[in-house]
């Protein structure tokens, strides 16, 4: 399957459809790839548009016709929900000759080259001077697996500003932090497939108090995108029962980057503290 998703497409094609289209497109992206997999008439009537512009769009997408647009989606879905061990099985069938060491590298290369390729530089300096906002609350958190993302990141934004929380993995104690937020702080988020209903009802309940949502996720895109101001997608798929979370640390990495440089003398203040806390407190090693 093509790592082109058709919800990229009805992105990309946004200018060269009609009102109708457009209509159709939002209301497809909004529940996605679920809100597709109707009859033509249910999915038309979604849309409050007719069936011959549903099988208009289909064409332009490149289908022959609602069938095949369909037969699409469902591998999209596929891959969306598929499991460690049916990921396994579908490389291992199809792997190319050579050693792990290579093929694994080589799709990781790929899966770098083509996520910086999908950036957009102007919202990527948005999302990193709303992160650098002192004025601004930074809340940070992760799912099952991408917590580790989330702590990292955490870590990292902790030194370079004040005014960061890291939200704990478990839903019970998220109304506490929610308690926090107010209109225009930021919520960093991590969620890659399978993606995590709670995480969503957490993005949800921020966006409703005012905060500026930004998404870590894989092409696929969480259905947190929707709730989302800034979206980071990460290409993920790598010969292995899991899924690759190279790419979207690389990101992050870069996004810590670029907010420590925007106000780096506050930064290296804090930085020269921290240094000299961890003297006192001999918690490193020193050589001389």
């Amino acid at each position: 399957m093509s790592n082109t998703t058709i919800a990229d497409q009805l992105r990309e094609r946004g200018d060269d459809l009609t009102r109708a289209e457009r209509q159709l497109a939002d209301t497809i992206l909004r529940n996605y790839p679920v809100s597709g997999l109707g009859t033509i008439t249910t999915v038309a009537k979604a849309a409050s548009v007719s069936t011959p512009t549903v099988a208009r769009l289909v064409q332009k997408l490149g289908f022959s016709g609602f069938p095949e647009f369909q037969a699409h989606l469902r591998s999209e879905l596929d891959e969306k929900i598929s499991g460690p061990i049916a990921k396994r099985e579908r490389w291992v069938d199809s792997a190319p000759d050579g050693h792990i060491l290579n093929r694994f590298t080589k799709a990781v290369i790929d899966n770098i080259s083509q996520s910086l390729g999908e950036i957009d530089t102007a919202a990527f300096d948005r999302a990193c001077g709303q992160l650098s906002d002192p004025e601004r609350k930074v809340f940070v958190v992760g799912g099952r697996i991408t917590r580790t993302l989330a702590d990292y990141f955490f870590l990292h934004m902790q030194v370079i500003r004040r005014k960061v929380t890291h939200i704990s993995s478990s839903s019970n104690a998220w109304p506490h932090y929610l308690l926090d937020i107010e209109e225009g702080d930021v919520v960093v988020i991590f969620d890659i497939r399978r993606y995590e209903n709670g995480t969503l009802r957490l993005a949800e309940l921020a966006k409703q108090r005012g905060a500026v949502i930004i998404l870590f996720t894989d092409h696929w895109k969480s259905p947190i995108s929707t709730h989302a101001d800034h979206c980071f997608d990460s290409r993920i798929v790598v010969p292995s029962a899991w899924d690759s979370t190279v790419t979207c640390l690389l990101l992050a990495e870069i996004v810590i980057a670029d907010v420590q440089e925007r106000h780096w003398d506050d930064t290296r203040q804090r930085m020269e503290e921290l240094e000299s806390m961890f003297d006192r407190t001999r918690l490193f090693r020193k050589f001389s």
